[in-house]
């Protein structure tokens, strides 16, 4: 109980100390009120766009591999595009031997895309992206469907003119009605809505296209319309979740893959297959420097702010050598003392951090395009947190400084 009371006098005595300086303690409080914002800022950033992409990279699937043409190179190392340049590309025969085949996987779908198709109702149109998928494309990706349903087998098999279309064509070809069940042209054909999906909005990235600017048709339909002969696809599989890793999925994969090409024991694969956490470990690494950065610019202005705390405590310390002498002689132990000037120094650090953390919580009401700033709790703590290590640091001396003054020689100072 003692010790309680002794800390509020001495955070009480702090707070008299600090406003009795203000213009003081403003200025010792800027260093560390830029530093932490640098920081905090930099976090909530690289926290808000990792996030962003992460949402953008689970619409394309988890536990879900992609077999294509081209490899996903990220890091250092020259892309050898003349080799992957003469790989043959997927093809629908290939999905189909795969879906028959594959015992380690959940889904096996094709899928094929074709950006800036015209869709018309009347005298409404727009541009969109087309994407024919097979049936089981809603095993790994989501499809929510918040007016109609989804395709049947029958629809997918007999390559029926039906799609399932983003809120943004809804809106544009049928306003104010639904549009479930409504005839519009794709490409110059009749085709009619099945499914609306729900909106998702914009977002930084969009792997796959923005669904609510997107069709889905079946794939046989899409290849009627777009395909020539010895046109590729891209396949996705779905892998199960006791599969750690996707070791077994990958490694039936391959070995279906090369035994359908006719790929000899000697010979490189002449396809690839693309992992969605390879980019997402990509995207984790850019971001780990772009925190190691914010620490760096911040710990330069924190180190100024650590400093000014510093030099303002043993002036304040200079100022009070008369009174501490007074409070020693009225029986002040040593440890209150140094409470006292270490929680005013701490106390001026999370002040100034406190100001750094508000002017990055006002940077969330700013606008970026599709990319909303959030301020996390962890951000938040993690600032405070600093700010009292630099107190901390920046206190301690000052304040064994003024516990040690001798009575006698502290009371006759002027």
């Amino acid at each position: 109980m003692k010790f309680l009371r002794q800390t509020y006098e001495s955070l009480r005595f702090a707070w008299q100390a600090l406003r009795s300086n203000l213009l003081r303690t403003t200025l010792s409080l800027l260093g560390v009120t830029i530093g932490i914002f640098s920081i905090i800022a930099v976090f909530t950033i690289v926290d808000s766009l990792e996030q962003n992409i992460r949402t953008s990279l689970a619409g394309i699937g988890d536990k879900v591999v992609y077999v294509q043409k081209w490899p996903w190179i990220f890091g250092d190392g020259e892309f050898q595009w003349w080799k992957y340049f003469q790989r043959p590309e997927p093809t629908v025969n290939e999905y189909r031997f795969l879906a028959n085949r594959m015992e380690n996987a959940e889904a096996v779908v094709a899928m094929d895309f074709k950006g800036g198709i015209t869709v018309k109702n009347g005298n409404n149109s727009l541009q969109c992206l087309i994407q024919g998928i097979s049936l089981d494309y809603n095993k790994i990706s989501e499809v929510p469907i918040i007016d109609g349903r989804y395709f049947s087998p029958q629809e997918i098999d007999a390559a029926r003119n039906v799609t399932v279309i983003g809120a943004d064509i809804a809106d544009g070809l049928f306003p104010n009605q639904s549009a479930v069940g409504k005839e519009f042209k794709l490409n110059g054909l009749k085709y009619i809505v099945i499914g609306v999906q729900e909106r998702k909005g914009a977002s930084l990235l969009n792997f796959g296209g923005n669904p609510d600017n997107k069709c889905l048709i079946p794939i046989s339909a899409f290849a009627k319309m777009f395909h020539s002969a010895g046109s590729g696809i891209d396949i996705a599989i779905k892998g199960y979740q006791w599969d750690e890793g996707l070791a077994e999925l990958e490694g039936e994969i391959r070995g279906l893959m090369r035994t359908r090409r006719g790929i000899k024991p000697l010979e490189e694969d002449n396809f690839a297959i693309n992992r969605p956490d390879a980019a997402a470990q990509a995207i984790s690494g850019l971001f780990a420097v772009l925190t190691l950065a914010g620490w760096v610019i911040g710990s330069f202005s924190i180190l100024v702010g650590g400093f000014g705390i510093a030099n303002i405590m043993f002036v304040s310390v200079k100022e009070r050598t008369n009174l501490i002498g007074i409070q020693k002689s009225l029986g002040a132990k040593n440890y209150v003392i140094l409470f006292q000037f270490l929680f005013e120094a701490i106390f001026l650090s999370l002040i100034g951090g406190g100001v750094g953390i508000f002017l990055v919580y006002l940077l969330s009401f700013i606008k970026l395009g599709s990319l909303e700033i959030l301020l996390l709790p962890g951000n938040v703590a993690l600032g405070l947190g600093v700010a009292s290590i630099i107190g901390i640091v920046s206190g301690i001396l000052p304040a064994l400084v003024a516990a040690r003054l001798d009575p006698v020689i502290a009371i006759r100072s002027k």
